[in-house]
């Protein structure tokens, strides 16, 4: 621990030092997001319920981004972190869970681990030099308009795909899982949102065409992943760049098929019982789609939407039981009232589970998530927003507040509102 702790404290320096030596850079971030709800009406809870009394929680995280270059192209970087603390209700009780910066599993004591460790290699193709900014987990450096990128090792799918300007860090922007990212997309991870595996992305002036390969977990929702990549992700995105009136935009256009032991909500439910996925398991495989958008409609204004899918039949694996979401927004930065450095952000997401996942939460099946023990079914429906202070150069304020009816599809609970702040320092 002692050592991790002197690490990021020097990563203070790191920008500075990041200037003078451009064969190495390092980046430092802590981030802490506290949560609370009143109570709000649930005539029954589950084991996955959220809980209906009046709770709080926090998160808390800090972040070293070191990276040391091989060559002019060539890239090393590593992010030891430190964790500490729980989501609300032990990251349970919503499909669209209400903060980014929440893990699936928690400790009260901080904790150490190490989410990204991997190779880059940017090759140049064509086109005019490009410069590229210093900043976490990149160098400054010049590249072509056309080049490929590859990247392997451990880091998150959605580093790399369905990637959105205004929705897309929760230590920044919005919190919502279902706003932050595509919330139909199963992306392979562990508990903490990590997996090996890689990347290729080839650019061109106008559009950019990525594909991945990557491990699954051991068993949903694991904290382990597959140590023989027998169960993995395949996961392709197209993106096109445009200008709308002078300002630009991207459309992206993602597919994704997991293949893994998973069980069957029908098969669950013909077993009899109270029905449980983790009983029927099988080689299975389960694809979905996400269209992502995102448009700037004046020089501190944006917006976004995103609509995806998956086919529903067989359980979630690694992220959350959406089956069907559709997303959007706008952020509006503050140079209208002399306020530069700040951002307000108003979102909202609709989600939906298909008919057999339906089916397996009304018997009292519990997933990743939810599990309320019954199901009265209506889509889950989630207001954001947030207003971000930057109080100087390094430390953003931020406060959060989310409205969301039928936490877990559930009409019979709810709506809850949660009030959230977030200070994030970075270096």
């Amino acid at each position: 621990m002692k050592r991790w702790l002197a690490l990021l404290f020097l990563a203070g320096f790191g920008q500075a030092w990041g200037e003078d030596a451009e064969d190495w850079s390092t980046h430092f971030q802590f981030t802490n997001v506290s949560q609370w709800h009143p109570a709000f009406t649930a005539p029954y809870s589950g084991q996955n319920s959220l809980n209906p009394n009046q709770s709080s929680n926090e998160t808390s995280d800090i972040t070293l981004y070191a990276g040391l270059r091989l060559s002019g192209s060539s890239e090393i970087w590593i992010n030891p972190e430190i964790d500490q603390g729980f989501g609300l209700s032990n990251t349970l009780g919503m499909a669209g869970y209400p903060s980014g910066e929440a893990y699936k599993v928690g400790a009260n004591p901080p904790y150490q681990r190490l989410p990204r460790f991997f190779y880059r290699k940017t090759f140049d193709l064509d086109g005019e030099e490009q410069k590229v900014e210093s900043g976490e987990n990149q160098f400054s450096a010049s590249r072509t308009a056309d080049n490929v990128v590859l990247t392997v090792g451990k880091f998150s799918v959605v580093d790399i795909f369905d990637n959105n300007s205004y929705a897309h860090d929760p230590r920044m922007d919005f919190l919502n899982w279902s706003v932050i990212e595509s919330g139909a997309f199963d992306y392979a991870a562990d508990a903490w949102g990590y997996t090996y595996g890689m990347s290729l992305e080839w650019t061109r002036s106008w559009w950019t065409l990525r594909s991945g390969f990557f491990d699954m977990s051991k068993t949903s929702n694991s904290t382990k992943l597959d140590p023989t990549f027998a169960q993995h992700e395949f996961v392709a995105e197209f993106e096109e760049r445009h200008q709308l009136m002078g300002h630009p935009g991207k459309l992206k256009l993602l597919g994704f098929d997991n293949h893994a032991v998973m069980g069957s909500y029908d098969d669950a439910l013909a077993a009899g019982g109270i029905p449980d996925t983790a009983l029927v398991r099988r080689g299975s495989s389960s694809p979905g789609f996400a269209l992502n958008l995102e448009q700037e409609l004046a020089a501190d204004l944006g917006a976004f939407l995103r609509a995806s899918y998956n086919q529903g039949s067989e359980q979630a694996f690694d992220f959350t039981e959406i089956n069907r979401s559709v997303s959007g927004g706008i952020a509006l930065k503050g140079d209208r009232w002399g306020r530069s450095g700040d951002t307000f952000g108003l979102a909202a997401a609709v989600n939906g589970l298909s008919d057999a996942a339906r089916a397996y939460f009304a018997a009292g099946g519990m997933g990743i998530l939810i599990g309320d023990g019954r199901l009265n079914y209506g889509q889950e429906k989630i207001l954001e927003t947030y207003y971000s202070l930057q109080a100087n150069q390094h430390v953003f304020v931020t406060f959060d507040y989310q409205h969301a009816v039928n936490p877990a599809y559930n009409r019979d609970r709810g709506p809850v509102d949660i009030y959230g702040a977030r200070v994030h320092l970075e270096y």
